[in-house]
């Protein structure tokens, strides 16, 4: 995440109007977010996130303030999905690192407060090991790390203290649909989407590819709208579509946020949810030399922070290189090979377009041609399709892609399951193929690079 530079202005802070733009009752909704934009008088701009915003409260809970509702939405539609999921899901096995006995150990210093910002030895471990992992030209130092319980904490922590009510930051769209919610629901703080497509318009470029001209466009776009832009949210590998972008690439994106990099306004996040497969334990660490934004975002560990006990078990794996280099990656390495070759190859077979990148662990696949009608409805038709036949796909709705069709198939799971999931995701298509219409004008080529 980077912020962009200050610059000397008079026009007024955009706040948004929560009645205007999420469709609430008129008399509903008179918190601070409705005053302000109402002293403002300004037009808000239309929020960009997971789901439909103008068809969000249809009804209205008397039990909840406005922002309460809009809490409540996010989990009724962007987590439906996924709960489906976990009252129907495989066993999974346990984890056989951490349940090594030098990782269960339990001191009396480990079951006091901490530092916010975490204990000191998981501050000098995280440091090490993204120095090694990283290939830092320079050492990372403790002082700058900051631990918190998994990334959603720490998006939400940063849009808060970089930004007033109303800000936004740019993000390339299809996006992580999630972090909608991170920087809103605290901070509210929006998302302006940079909308990148499966065409290629520019000579060079790729499907889907962010360019500085994109960027451009859309700070120009939010300008117009009154939307002050506070900073750029890059996520590499990109999630859905697996881009790892480039040390040129990142620095042309650098040099856009501040037209020189600057490492008081760039701030990394890290977190284990995906590197070692722990989305359940809740790590996350942010990285910057800005002290005064690491202090402010320690002041909110007091409510997002990690168990003792926790950090005791993180700092022992971050030191355990022997176990990570020898073991841990080259295994895990070799299955997410194994199982994108299998994957990707079932979607060739079945002749079906997708975009594969080479990084996470998604394959961002285009099943346009399956859809009752091109429209977003037709994509969540689709989707429930394969949600009541036990597949659970992530529509391309959810991450503000601007085609409908798309989808993120994920792969990182064991053979079984893959060769079930690819058998029940054949099922549903067999069974679409014959309802859809032509679509000889949707059709995309596989893209490469």
């Amino acid at each position: 995440m980077s912020t962009l530079p200050q610059k000397e202005s008079r026009a007024p802070t955009t706040c948004v109007d929560l009645a205007s733009t999420q469709g609430l009752d008129s008399n509903c909704g008179d918190g601070l977010e409705r005053e302000c934009s109402r002293k403002l008088g300004q037009k808000l701009p239309e929020l960009c996130g997971v789901g439909d915003p103008t068809t969000t409260f249809s009804s209205y809970s008397s039990h909840l303030s406005s922002r309460g509702s809009i809490i409540k939405w996010f989990w009724d539609t962007a987590e439906e999905g996924y709960r489906g999921y976990l009252m129907d899901a495989y066993d999974e096995d346990k984890n056989p690192k951490l349940s090594q006995s030098d990782m269960l150990r339990v001191e009396p210093s480990l079951l006091q407060y901490p530092d916010w910002r975490g204990h000191l030895f998981l501050r000098e471990e995280v440091a090490r090991f993204l120095s090694f992992y990283c290939k830092s030209p320079s050492p990372l130092k403790p002082e700058n790390v900051v631990v918190l319980n998994g990334c959603a904490s720490l998006f939400s922590a940063l849009a808060t203290v970089l930004c007033e009510m109303g800000e936004a930051f740019l993000i390339p769209a299809p996006y992580y649909g999630s972090i909608k919610q991170h920087v809103y629901l605290y901070g509210n703080v929006q998302l302006v989407c940079v909308s990148l497509d499966s065409e290629v318009t520019e000579l060079g470029t790729r499907p889907f590819q962010l360019t500085v001209k994109k960027l451009e466009k859309a700070l120009q776009g939010a300008n117009s709208e009154g939307v002050k832009v506070k900073g750029l949210i890059l996520v590499n590998p990109w999630n859905p579509l697996g881009d790892i972008y480039s040390p040129r690439e990142l620095q042309e994106y650098l040099e856009f946020a501040k037209r020189l990099p600057d490492p008081q306004r760039t701030h990394m996040m890290w977190s284990t949810s995906k590197d070692f497969g722990m989305s359940g334990l809740r790590f996350g660490m942010l990285y910057t030399e800005n002290q005064e934004v690491a202090t402010a975002v320690a002041s909110l560990c007091r409510y997002h922070g990690l168990s003792g006990l926790v950090q005791y078990q993180m700092a022992q794996l971050l030191r355990d290189h022997d176990w990570i280099n020898q073991v841990y990656l080259p295994e895990n390495h070799a299955r997410l090979k194994a199982a994108h070759t299998y994957v990707s190859g079932e979607l060739r077979a079945l002749g079906i377009p997708f975009l594969s990148r080479g990084a996470g662990f998604f394959i961002w696949v285009d099943l346009r041609k399956y859809l009752p009608e091109l429209t977003f409805e037709g994509e969540m038709l689709l989707w429930r399709k394969f949600l009541d036949n036990k597949v659970l796909l992530s529509a391309g709705k959810a991450f503000e892609c601007k085609e409908p069709g798309w989808f993120r198939l994920i792969f990182s799971d064991k053979a079984h399951r893959l060769r079930l999931g690819m058998q029940r995701v054949r099922q549903v298509l067999e069974s679409q193929s014959q309802k859809a219409e032509d679509p000889s004008s949707c059709q995309t080529q596989e893209p490469r690079g």
